[in-house]
């Protein structure tokens, strides 16, 4: 399967566990350009493959898949260098969208509160919300070429901001992801990225 019909059977396969057979493929559309935005280095098609991917093994563990899988579609829709409300952004459009494409309140508003939580300024108690938090943090887990990868490109969406900026700034990041004990918060994605995790970090932040 290539990449653009991955994506269309995940933009189905998440409309279709909120009850709506025909999704609003507009809507699919406007993102996938967003996510290819020319500025991206990470937050791309890539990072939302991985993550839509992830959701679909991790399915089973979520009480409501379709919303968790839309808040992944939407976690970086907006994402400018500058701004400092890009979730905040996100999460509105999506409550927005849903709403108009026929999602009822308490589901967009849940929606809405799932892309929030990509915040990483705390940890969340609501199970979907780990969830999707744990989907998003995979790439802290991931394979060491990848993490590499993962790491380039993140510096590369910042090569504007000097590296005696930076780099103590992003050791700071990874740091915090470290000292969280367990990193991540559902059993699947704890089994699957804590250990690798743990020792990407401290090879990034060089412990």
């Amino acid at each position: 399967m290539n990449a653009r019909a991955a994506f269309d059977a995940h933009w189905r396969a998440a409309w279709s566990a909120m009850g709506i057979d025909t999704p609003p493929n507009a809507l699919r559309d406007a993102l996938l350009v967003r996510y290819a935005e020319p500025h991206r280095r990470y937050h791309t098609l890539q990072h939302l493959g991985e993550c839509l991917d992830a959701i679909e093994r991790e399915r089973a563990h979520a009480q409501r898949p379709g919303e968790v899988a839309l808040g992944l579609w939407f976690h970086d829709a907006i994402y400018d260098l500058q701004a400092h409300d890009n979730e905040a952004q996100s999460a509105d459009w999506a409550r927005d969208a849903l709403r108009t494409a026929g999602v009822d309140a308490d589901a967009s508003q849940r929606v809405h509160d799932l892309i929030m939580a990509t915040k990483h300024d705390a940890q969340p108690t609501d199970a979907d919300a780990r969830l999707l938090v744990d989907i998003d943090l995979a790439i802290l887990g991931a394979p060491p070429e990848r993490f590499a990868e993962y790491e380039a490109q993140i510096r590369a969406e910042y090569a504007h901001v000097p590296p005696d900026v930076f780099e103590p700034r992003r050791r700071l990041i990874l740091a915090r992801f470290l000292a969280r004990d367990p990193l991540y918060q559902t059993p699947g994605m704890r089994a699957c990225c804590e250990t690798q995790a743990r020792i990407n970090l401290r090879g990034a932040i060089g412990d």
